[in-house]
């Protein structure tokens, strides 16, 4: 079973790095396409507006897969294969694509990407242990941590070279890894316990946890995103950012194993709690750092708690929806993801960063965000551990 964990996280690895591979060469392929730059800015909005309705649905859908066929794996990889195809047209047709091609393939990639973000999260839902469902999110959230820290360095070496080859690449190594989904859902099935269908739980509270997440996410995009390269810059050039900026992502690669073991231990919504606070805490401490050590520091510490936030608010959706609704709840929780996502891209279009009044505000929220959510977490935590419902 660890064997199926290590796996996902290859896939998921390798889909991030098409990601990032994608956001580095839009403008170039945009350009040769004859879209305006202007417009780059809205194409990533409509990827994410576009990730956060799919995600929901794929969701759904890897549900009714497994309820109607019996398996999701051949779904998956057949998705896959087809937004591969759609990735690696991109640089092909964009010098001598109109801007509704470039656009419309652009769609299909973005759409079918949704297959490698709920529904992998689906197949531990229905068929992991509950006790062991920390552990593998942990493995595969364990790739994506990796791609992130791979990220900023990919950026710098590929900025202005010729796209074809690492699209290329990044959509063999996808579908190749992807190709064996079949394999690890049947290891999965043969490993599983007795089919139990166990109501979901804390009801009352899903509306508040998703709440939470949307708050959490929406922090962790602006730290990440709009605020670590300035914090950074106050003490060290440019040209360091591609080695400073992955230390959010080490952090993350660092936690997230360990973290599964406290959320087996002390429940998904008592984990997400904790790292919420500690995650505020260090957002807030960081722009009053004294040195770049200092702030190297509170930059690890807060990826370590986005590892604790991200790994038990898998674990938590999977068990909400231990009713046979295991890829709505997460389908939910990726949308959230998604959206704020896109209200990042939208801060960025608007220029708000650059503005003066704005600063202080975009460095507020992520310290009062995460520390809110991690508290409102933390009163459910304690409402289902007194009620005696595993939170």
């Amino acid at each position: 079973m660890q064997a199926v964990g290590i796996y996902l996280g290859v896939v998921q690895f390798f889909f991030v790095t098409c990601w990032t591979v994608y956001v580095i060469y839009l403008p170039q392929l945009a350009a040769q396409a004859g879209i305006p730059a202007g417009w780059v800015p809205l194409i990533l909005m409509a990827d994410q507006a576009v990730f956060a309705v799919t995600d929901l649905f794929a969701g759904v859908a890897a549900d009714r897969v497994v309820r109607t066929l019996g398996r999701l794996g051949a779904w998956m990889a057949g998705l896959t294969a087809l937004s591969c195809l759609a990735f690696v047209a991109l640089p092909l047709v964009a010098p001598a694509a109109s801007p509704a091609l470039l656009l419309a393939i652009t769609f299909i990639w973005t759409l079918t990407s949704a297959a490698l973000r709920a529904p992998p999260a689906t197949l531990l839902g229905r068929h992991v242990a509950k006790p062991a469902v920390p552990w593998m999110a942990g493995l595969m959230l364990l790739g994506m941590g990796l791609a992130g820290a791979l990220a900023p360095y990919l950026t710098v070496q590929l900025r202005g070279t010729d796209p074809r080859l690492p699209f290329v690449l990044a959509s063999v190594a996808l579908v190749v890894a992807a190709s064996a989904l079949v394999w690890a859902e049947k290891r999965l099935v043969r490993t599983a316990p007795p089919p139990q269908l166990v109501q979901a739980r804390m009801s009352a509270g899903v509306p508040v946890f998703f709440a939470a997440v949307a708050l959490l996410a929406l922090g962790f995009q602006i730290h990440t995103a709009l605020n670590a390269a300035p914090l950074y810059l106050r003490f060290a050039s440019a040209t360091a950012l591609e080695y400073l900026m992955p230390v959010f992502w080490i952090g993350f690669s660092l936690l997230v194993l360990p973290a599964s073991y406290a959320t087996r231990r002390f429940g998904g919504m008592a984990v997400m709690a904790a790292g919420g606070v500690v995650g505020g805490l260090a957002s807030g401490l960081a722009p009053g750092a004294g040195s770049l050590t200092a702030l190297v520091l509170l930059q690890a510490v807060a990826g370590a708690a986005w590892a604790a936030v991200l790994m038990s608010a898998v674990a938590s959706a999977v068990a909400l929806g231990s009713s046979g609704h295991e890829g709505a709840a997460t389908g939910g929780l990726f949308m959230l993801l998604a959206l704020a996502a896109l209200t990042r891209i939208a801060m960025v279009a608007m220029h708000l960063p650059q503005q003066a009044d704005m600063q202080p505000m975009l460095a507020a929220l992520p310290p009062i965000g995460w520390v809110l959510a991690g508290l409102v977490l933390a009163v459910l935590a304690l409402r289902a551990r007194r009620s005696g419902v595993p939170p």
